[in-house]
């Protein structure tokens, strides 16, 4: 396994990525369930236009994120 230098420490990638992908994941998680504490009617006022609006945003750019983790494996190197 490779190791990077991070603030003078060596660290495997892989547990890099645990690491990092963990934290965001979960910080991702909070944001959405916050975002769900908007749909109290008592007191927030919204159209379901606006809450599709919201969703469909999300949507994509998860689709956008999903995707290059799937196309990242798949660049092939140029050559004549």
């Amino acid at each position: 396994m490779k190791k990077i230098k991070i603030r003078g420490k060596y660290e495997k990638r892989e547990y890099r990525f645990e690491r990092i992908a963990t934290r965001r994941t979960q910080e991702i998680i909070k944001k959405i369930q916050l975002l769900g504490n908007c749909s109290n009617k008592a007191f927030y006022n919204y159209d379901q236009w606006q809450v599709e609006k919201i969703f469909e945003t999300i949507s994509k750019e998860l689709r956008m994120a999903h995707a290059r983790f799937v196309y990242a494996k798949r660049k092939k190197e140029f050559k004549l």
